[in-house]
């Protein structure tokens, strides 16, 4: 795997764990995993997971920031989905997520969207039927054991830890913003990897 072509370096990928999977591995997900650990635990390819980030960066760039909905059940992923929201100016549901959010416009939290990027479908179950049932494209974050039908766009990767959450988020957030012209390619972002993950 050659370093220069990844958005980060391979050590900093191998310390946020955004390769570690679980034990259990979904039929939908073996095209992303490497191999499986002597512990039983499978390991997505960082390769693999590399391009997914960069293509998924590239497809939310194409949305308005307000046109976005990021949707995070999990408490892991509540600081970088803040953080990612706070830097592109997109929408945020972070909790339980109630059905109709997008389909019922009696609800006190409705929102419109044209992109839904969902952290897990197990927890994030209802905002995927929302999506569905709206017709907006979904790009999910999906570790080794998740299902991925339904879904738009999968990223592979480690989507429990919170170092894991916070890289992805991180590295989405300097592609947006690049992509969109709103920082300069390659500059720093007011905000370190570090920031993105939970203490």
């Amino acid at each position: 795997m050659s370093e220069e072509n990844l958005l980060i370096p391979t050590e900093e990928y191998l310390k946020s764990g955004i390769h570690i999977g679980t034990k259990f591995r979904s039929k939908y997900m073996e095209n992303f995993i490497y191999k499986t650990r002597s512990d039983g635990l499978s390991v997505l390819n960082l390769q693999k997971i590399d391009d997914r980030i960069r293509q998924a960066g590239n497809l939310i760039s194409k949305y308005n920031a307000e046109d976005i909905l990021v949707v995070c059940r999990r408490e892991n992923g509540w600081k970088p989905v803040r953080l990612f929201a706070k830097l592109t100016g997109s929408k945020l549901f972070a909790g339980r997520y109630p059905p109709g959010v997008l389909t019922n416009p009696q609800l006190k939290n409705f929102m419109e969207a044209k992109l839904m990027l969902i952290v897990d479908v197990g927890p994030d179950r209802n905002a995927l039927k929302d999506a569905l049932t709206t017709g907006i494209p979904t790009i999910a974050l999906c570790d080794t054991n998740n299902a991925t039908n339904n879904i738009d766009f999968v990223l592979p990767c480690n989507n429990k830890g919170k170092k894991s959450l916070g890289l992805v988020f991180y590295l989405l957030s300097k592609l947006y913003l690049e992509n969109r012209n709103l920082i300069n390619k390659g500059q720093a972002m007011e905000y370190s990897i570090d920031d993105f993950s939970e203490e």
